[in-house]
């Protein structure tokens, strides 16, 4: 097989969005409530609640690095139904088989506690009218709402992801999609980001309003500093924000003192966890055809995002090996350096014509590079020699020659009718080009004599 066959056939923005509204016409026959991801133009996100959503996934170092990958998943209409629930979301992404993946998110509920923080600060924040009546939005109050593992937006451990896809990475491109999607979501009815929190935002707005009607009214035309434009009072939790918040200097409510959880809790969590990975390993070395993910959580009831740590880390240290995309197996034995080295010259010195590096590749079953390095270490100390262009053999024994047209001339003297190239390439293995070079010198030299045109045999003469 070549090189680039591993490798799949390039697929235009074209094809792409093709197959996504054949898919999209599928599923509309058998469910028209369906709601696709339809972005307007290329921006990802408009409103504050969309970039913030987007800003706050991109920010966390275990997300910023394979996020990435949605965003043209979500340009190319691949999303193809997206739906928000209390504390879940489901979609369907389009990928690159005809059936569409799917995709679920699981995001914890807000805890009380921070939700009694964000309120106690909305109603230190929320000092005037104008900031409701006017449409302005405090930007206060928007470094409140994004402070990292403080705020109402989620942190990775507080996001559950899982798809249906045979990729083993949990951040695969159809989760990052729709991710993305969530963003997008957010821009047309930002009260979603409330029911997905299990919060509501009425609580919010009537905290907030601590005062009394007669002194909100008396400062309602005054001009408050810091707000943001572009906003009313019906859509206050849909505003418009020229630019996405600035995640690099916020100043977050007080922290609040650590808990630190006893001995005893942790001894309990880290030997439920080695249980599970041991549970997880037993299981892909008893199936020798191999495993997937799914069928292990099946087996087991383990939750789907550690089954796939686990077996990404078993696999970067060697102990499984994958069978094919998604399914996994215990690894074969390794050899040993030695083992390797001895198992390559033995099957040079085997040959009787010489072996080429791919020949010993097919055979000993080993890496391409490895193969290389031993063969010209073992070509450099003298151990083989090269008797044509990539071909080796056993070292020839003192006294006789190791040459090609040596071996020529020996298979032509045998032969009383003498021999064509067809014939010799067959019997010596040999390129026919080294084969015409040798018979040239050896009809020159007198060692060999030609019956007829293309045949040769030895001089008998001699």
């Amino acid at each position: 097989m070549s090189y680039w066959n591993y490798y799949p056939r390039y697929v235009t923005v074209a094809e792409k969005r093709e197959r996504a509204g054949r898919s999209l016409s599928r599923l509309r026959k058998k469910n028209p409530h369906i709601r696709p991801v339809i972005l307007k133009g290329r921006t990802l996100a408009t409103t504050w609640w969309g970039k913030a959503w987007n800003g706050n996934l991109e920010r966390y170092a275990d997300y910023a690095n394979r996020i990435g990958r949605g965003r043209s998943y979500v340009r190319h209409l691949a999303v193809l139904d997206l739906q928000i629930a209390p504390g879940a979301v489901t979609a369907l992404v389009q990928g690159s088989r005809s059936k569409p993946y799917g995709v679920e998110i699981h995001i914890d509920p807000l805890s009380k506690k921070r939700w009694q923080e964000m309120k106690a600060a909305c109603t230190w924040r929320f000092d005037s009218l104008s900031a409701l009546l006017d449409g302005k939005f405090p930007k206060d109050l928007a470094d409140v709402f994004t402070a990292r593992g403080k705020g109402l937006f989620p942190s990775p451990d507080e996001i559950h992801l899982d798809c249906s896809c045979p990729d083993w990475a949990v951040m695969c491109k159809h989760v990052a999609a729709t991710l993305y999607g969530i963003g997008a979501r957010l821009d047309e009815d930002p009260a979603l980001f409330f029911e997905l929190r299990r919060v509501k935002m009425e609580d919010l707005v009537s905290e907030a309003m601590t005062e009394t009607t007669e002194q909100l009214l008396e400062r309602a035309d005054r001009k408050k500093a810091g707000m943001i434009d572009d906003a009313d009072l019906g859509d206050v939790f849909g505003i418009v924000m020229e630019d996405a918040p600035d995640f690099s200097r916020q100043e977050a409510p007080p922290p609040t003192p650590h808990k630190k959880r006893p001995a005893a809790a942790r001894n309990r969590q880290r030997t439920a966890a080695a249980e599970a990975r041991a549970q997880i390993l037993a299981l892909i070395d008893r199936s020798p055809e191999g495993i997937n993910a799914r069928r292990i959580r099946e087996e087991t009831g383990i939750d789907i995002t550690r089954i796939r740590n686990t077996i990404a880390a078993a696999h970067q240290k060697g102990l499984i090996e994958r069978v094919s995309r998604g399914v996994y197996r215990k690894a074969a034995p390794r050899l040993t350096r030695a083992q390797e080295t001895a198992a390559v010259l033995s099957f040079i010195k085997d040959s009787r014509t010489g072996s080429t590096v791919p020949e010993i590749i097919e055979n000993t079953g080993l890496p391409a590079s490895r193969v290389r390095y031993i063969v010209s270490r073992a070509f450099a100390k003298g151990e083989i020699r090269r008797i044509s262009r990539g071909r080796y053999a056993a070292r020839a024994k003192a006294g006789r020659k190791s040459t090609v047209s040596e071996t020529v001339y020996q298979a032509i003297r045998r032969s009383r009718k003498g021999l064509s190239v067809a014939q010799l390439k067959r019997k010596t293995n040999l390129p026919e080009s080294a084969l015409r070079n040798a018979i040239y010198r050896l009809h020159k030299q007198g060692r060999i004599r030609r019956l007829q045109r293309g045949i040769y045999a030895g001089d008998v003469l001699k």
